[in-house]
């Protein structure tokens, strides 16, 4: 217990590494690319935004999910890094369409853009990003969040690279339109972490079923590994977070079993065959469902 405890801090720290470097270099590319007039700057500045905000939901679950229940929230505070994950996955699209918007002004009439400023800017972005992906690969990578959080970052070097080429571009062409140009393509990043994280989070907080579970495959799998069980009905299966799944389903058994065995053989099927390690399981006779069916 003291070992995973150890790790869990460990993470937390990675996690929180990451999130000053990242956040604080965010800030300094925004004035970057204001002062270099540079759209495929401020659009790595938009990516790594939405970056410093995932690792900022992964410290935050990490802190959280740890915090008892309470007679408010019987499950909790996990549902709140969901909730957060929608609110800022919309705000994201928002931001991709400003940089799109703007980037078909500057194809139509393409501003100076001053590369001597941006390059070394971006460089340094490279380099941030380089840290933070060195931190958080260093953690525990049996811990999704921190795996979330790395392949965010993972993103955000795309982003430095098209920076860089676009002042190199710019520096040795003076061709200008490659700025707009690469800062859609860092649009486009943004948009498909961003929808994946609206499709994602509203898909949970619908209580929609979790990607890795067939509920047919689970009726089959228990109907036919525990003999005694005549039906299985009622399913509801959804996700308190991505990787918390959580079950209630009605089991009928014969009237001459007993219920503590059968009980127990189906919870350790759940857990090791479907990662359900929550699950509220009631047992009927083969006497009518009580629910009805």
């Amino acid at each position: 217990m003291g070992g995973n405890q150890t790790h869990h801090h460990g993470d937390d720290r990675r996690l929180l590494w990451a999130l000053v470097l990242t956040g604080g270099f965010m800030v300094a590319e925004v004035i970057g690319g204001i002062l270099s007039n540079s759209l495929a700057l401020l659009a790595d500045a938009g990516h790594m935004l939405t970056d410093t905000v995932s690792l900022l939901l992964a410290w935050l679950a990490a802190r959280l999910s740890r915090r008892p229940a309470d007679q408010l929230r019987s499950y909790g505070y996990h549902r709140l890094q969901v909730l957060a994950a929608f609110l800022n996955g919309v705000a994201f699209i928002v931001i991709v369409i400003w940089i799109g918007y703007e980037a078909i002004q500057r194809l139509l009439d393409p501003p100076q853009v001053h590369a001597l400023i941006m390059l070394p800017i971006a460089i340094l972005g490279l380099l941030v990003n380089i840290a933070a992906f060195v931190i958080l690969h260093s953690g525990n990578q049996s811990n999704l969040n921190l795996k979330a959080a790395a392949l965010h970052v993972m993103g955000d070097l795309l982003g430095s690279v098209a920076a860089i080429s676009a002042a190199l571009v710019i520096y040795y062409t003076k061709w200008m339109p490659i700025d707009p140009i690469l800062s859609v393509f860092v649009a486009l990043l943004i948009l498909r972490s961003a929808w994946f994280v609206v499709r994602k989070s509203t898909h949970i907080l619908l209580e929609g079923t979790p990607d890795n579970v067939d509920v047919l495959n689970l009726k089959e799998t228990l109907t036919e590994t525990v003999p005694d069980i005549l039906d299985v009905h009622h399913v509801h299966l959804w996700s308190l977070t991505p990787d918390r799944p959580i079950l209630t389903m009605h089991v009928t058994i014969a009237g001459n079993i007993q219920a503590t065995v059968v009980l127990k053989h189906v919870k350790k099927i759940l857990v090791e065959h479907f990662g359900i390690d929550h699950s509220t399981v009631q047992i009927e006779t083969d006497s009518e469902c009580v629910d009805g069916r």
